[in-house]
């Protein structure tokens, strides 16, 4: 049950193959093609699907690879999120009225995929406007979680995180600004980048029907997804080529080799409950025992958050700068709506509900002084990676939960432990490297006592992507990996020890 076939093959794995004649960048492709029509129609996971090109592009790198050529990703299949703009094919957003939009050109960061010799299968599914942590929208539907259909991937890179996880190519792009990157990782057990702000190109990652301009949008970035930390080390060289690059200071700044080579070199702060909303017992237990086996391993690892930016304070920072960053697309009617609610809310009210509301019609000056309050944290941020290496946090406060596509996501619960709480409050864990900008990683670590994955979401600091990644890869290596889900299980049924019992 966890041996690993063709399908499930890393990129790294997958080069090795070809570049050694044992395989074909056409086997590869016909055979990811094959795989998605079979068992896709459970997952929803393909939503537009490239395959005649794909096939060109794998003949293509058998001839380049007959001519001696190379390339990082000569002949691999992989998929872009559907909100990267790919030329020929249609980036709605999930948004009924751009249901016909088509593009002209690539993204930047699809045409460095393709420059290093990616083969593109398709394009995976997205939320409404990209705006949940669940992938359903009415042109596509829904996208299924592969370790249980009845649970979401999250989102809103959920359908590139439910293709890993399903064995639909090795590789994946999608964003973050809300976890979007990083949620489904943690729901689906693959591994997720989500890059320093500015770091990586945005250009062509615009909602539609945009002009395809670089695009700066407040706390959002894009990233690699894999099924293994080595792989995201291997994407973010080729999303970050030079040339046209992200924006302000990351153009001038070079990311920085990781800070260590082996576990006992990593000083840890492990951090696992929020003042405003707990964590999950599965997720808890999880993170105590991946925080015990580090202290085995010789790592520094410590619980006291005192250097930590006040939770508090950040989360409210972080939910104000998220609505501001949302709500400038509103169209008029809605953003007269939130201004009429906003008007209404009790200047004493400091819940996370109550500056959503106001983060959404923030004036200039207002949202100058929230990220007054950013720059501060920020700084407190780079002190305290002077005492720490890295910060290992949960993704979310628990593991993949049920569909819920009520109408209303900000009225929408959560359970944790059997208590409910405000669906979006679970975003403090989102906004904890968002809103300060920094890099992090989410790689698998365990299952939940269900049967699901659960990740950890490892913090580095800013420019030293490397840091978090190779990190990932020393778990990966020491204690395992990405772990292949039994395809079509729903949790009513029984399930693989093997899976559940699986903890680092």
């Amino acid at each position: 049950m966890n041996g690993v076939d063709d399908a499930y093959r890393t990129v790294t794995e997958l080069t090795s193959l070809l570049d050694r004649g044992e395989v074909s960048a056409v086997d590869l492709a016909e055979e990811a093609i094959d795989r998605i029509e079979r068992l896709d129609p459970d997952i929803n996971a393909i939503v537009v699907r490239d395959f005649d090109r794909a096939l060109q592009a794998a003949r293509a790198a058998d001839a380049a690879r007959a001519r001696g050529e190379s390339g990082r990703l000569l002949g691999i299949p992989m998929t872009v999120k559907e909100s990267f703009n790919v030329a020929g094919l249609p980036t709605t957003w999930g948004i009924p009225p751009f249901a016909g939009f088509v593009p002209a050109e690539d993204a930047v960061a699809v045409a460095r995929l393709k420059a290093a010799g990616a083969v593109i299968l398709g394009k995976t599914n997205v939320p409404v406007a990209l705006g949940d942590l669940q992938t359903y929208n009415p042109i596509y539907g829904t996208t299924n979680n592969p370790w249980d259909l009845s649970r979401t991937p999250g989102g809103s890179s959920g359908g590139s995180a439910a293709a890993l996880a399903a064995g639909f190519g090795a590789a994946s792009i999608g964003s973050d600004i809300a976890g979007s990157l990083r949620v489904p990782a943690h729901f689906t057990g693959v591994y997720a980048h989500k890059s320093t702000f500015g770091l990586l190109p945005s250009r062509g990652h615009t909602a539609p029907p945009s002009a395809p301009l670089e695009y700066g949008r407040d706390l959002s970035v894009i990233g690699p997804m894999a099924r293994s930390a080595q792989d995201l080390a291997l994407l973010l060289g080729v999303l970050s080529e030079t040339g046209e690059t992200g924006i302000g200071i990351a153009r001038r700044t070079a990311m920085r080799p990781a800070r260590h080579d082996d576990l006992a070199g990593f000083r840890v702060l492990v951090v696992d409950d929020h003042p405003l909303i707990p964590t999950s017992t599965d997720v808890r237990v999880a993170l105590g025992e991946l925080a015990g086996n580090l202290r085995a391993a010789g790592a520094q690892v410590s619980r006291d958050g005192v250097l930590l930016p006040d939770p508090i304070e950040a989360a409210r920072v972080y939910m104000r700068l998220l609505l501001a960053s949302i709500a400038a697309f509103y169209p008029p009617p809605a953003y007269e709506q939130a201004r009429v609610a906003a008007a209404g809310v009790d200047p004493d009210d400091t819940s996370l509900a109550a500056e959503r509301v106001r983060g959404a019609v923030l004036s200039h000056r207002e949202w100058i002084e929230t990220d007054a309050i950013r720059v501060r944290h920020r700084d407190a941020w780079a002190t305290l990676f002077t005492e720490f290496d890295i910060v290992i946090c949960p993704p979310s406060p628990t593991a993949a939960f049920a569909h819920d596509q009520s109408a209303d996501q900000w009225a929408r619960t959560i359970s944790i432990d059997g208590t409910s709480y405000d669906y979006p409050d679970q975003l403090v864990w989102a906004g904890i490297a968002s809103a300060p900008g920094l890099p992090s990683t989410v790689a698998p670590i365990a299952h939940s006592s269900d049967g699901v994955p659960i990740g950890a979401q490892i913090i580095g600091p800013m420019y030293e992507d490397l840091t978090p990644i190779r990190f990932a890869e020393l778990l990966e290596q020491n204690y395992g990996g990405f772990i292949q889900p039994a395809l079509g299980h729903s949790h009513a049924d029984d399930q693989c020890p093997a899976h559940s019992d699986r903890r680092l």
